[in-house]
């Protein structure tokens, strides 16, 4: 899907400078899929060193993909090869603990809880301990700053969600005269970019626990993100490619099922839920606005206080339902994983959209990988025509 739209936000004309913004969203393991299509966008501009995305937008497991590209956008190409080298060589344990003794805790503290014999609340379900250490040891969050001064770099955002103040949050690092925003349920807050807010952003609701970051709890960004692309918006993009982790609605008649849905298949729609529908409605949201524009005389756009500016959107997501491909995996799955899993329904095909959040294993990842790839070679004319215009305008 291509479109344009406009920004609603005031933002002073003598700032506006023609940038491509990159939107990462959330999905767990399913942001392999943002790998492949970076990986294509690399080989269809020629291998560049040049970042060609100065604002770089990332929520959730999308905001660790986008925070590895602003602390290596002096190299895109080097960038999107570490992204690589991580994810096609992904395991569970990279990410969480499943030992068997981590995984029985966290079980008897959930049933403690449930029973009441406990008086505590359990943290989460998973230890996400292993991906702090695998994050301290591979990103430089000092390095931000330095591409931002170099001109690699304009703006990297983090988005992460307030759990006493319901608010959506997108903290971002960038140029000089970027300032932040407020609306309804979400803000932006200038700050450097850091460790903790990453993983708060990635906090998968009860699967990861929250992190604290001054005085309050954060968790996972996709939660209450009702306008996902804003944050890219706000930060000056003219442009925004937006990476999706969900398959649309191909219009397929509804599937009938007289059995009563598991676990899994509910936890599984409510993650949908999470990560995919406020993307679609922002998408459709920008189309709204876009031919409304296309209704106002030039001369009167040109006289507005707040300025409307045309932002066009190329929006690219899995031509295949990942559900299906994570039901090819699910077996890889560590044992102790597929244990507390299996009374949920998980391991089943049809709850196999929980598991694919959850499958941080190699042979998935990278059938993720070629997935994006190849969905994005396919748009190979539309992708060209989205940095033409970029280089246009800047001529």
């Amino acid at each position: 899907m291509e479109t344009a739209a406009a920004n609603v936000a005031p933002f002073p004309a003598a700032r506006v400078k023609p940038r491509a913004g990159l939107v990462l969203t959330g999905g767990g393991a399913r942001a392999a899929y943002q790998v492949g299509v970076v990986k294509a966008v690399r080989d269809l501009l020629g291998n560049p060193e040049k970042n060609p995305f100065p604002i770089l937008c990332g929520t959730s497991a999308g905001a660790i993909n986008a925070a590895t590209l602003a602390v290596f956008a002096g190299n895109f190409s080097r960038a999107v090869g570490n992204l690589l080298e991580v994810w096609e060589n992904m395991r569970c344990d990279h990410i969480y603990r499943t030992d068997s003794w981590s995984i029985a805790k966290s079980g008897a503290r959930w049933l403690a809880s449930l029973m009441l014999v406990s008086p505590r609340n359990p943290v989460s379900l998973l230890d996400n301990l292993p991906l702090r250490e695998m994050l301290e040891r591979s990103l430089d969050f000092t390095k931000i700053q330095e591409h931002i001064d170099s001109g690699a770099l304009y703006a990297a955002c983090i988005t992460a969600s307030g759990y006493t103040s319901g608010q959506s949050v997108s903290f971002f690092q960038g140029g000089s005269g970027l300032e932040g925003w407020e609306r309804n349920q979400r803000i932006g807050a200038a700050v450097p970019l850091s460790l903790d807010l990453l993983l708060a952003s990635a906090a998968l609701p009860f699967i990861f626990p929250a992190v604290k970051f001054n005085r309050e709890y954060f968790g996972d960004g996709s939660m209450r993100q009702i306008a996902p692309v804003s944050p890219a918006l706000h930060l000056g993009a003219d442009r925004v490619l937006v990476v999706g982790t969900g398959r649309q609605s191909s219009g397929e008649a509804r599937a009938r099922s007289n059995v009563y849905p598991s676990l899994a298949q509910i936890a599984g729609h409510a993650l949908n839920s999470i990560f995919l529908d406020s993307l679609m409605v922002d998408i459709e949201r920008l189309e709204r606005i876009n031919r409304t524009v296309k209704l106002i005389p030039p001369e009167r756009l040109a006289d507005s206080m707040v300025q409307l500016r045309p932002v066009r959107v190329l929006f690219i997501a899995p031509s295949q339902p990942i559900e299906r491909i994570a039901a090819r995996f699910i077996h890889e799955l560590p044992a102790s994983v597929r244990f507390i899993l299996r009374p949920t329904g998980a391991l089943n095909r049809s709850g196999s959209n929980l598991a694919s959040y959850l499958l941080f294993e190699s042979s998935f990842c990278r059938a993720l990988i070629d997935l994006g790839y190849q969905d994005t070679i396919a748009r190979a004319s539309e992708v060209r025509e989205f940095f033409d215009t970029a280089e246009s305008a800047h001529g």
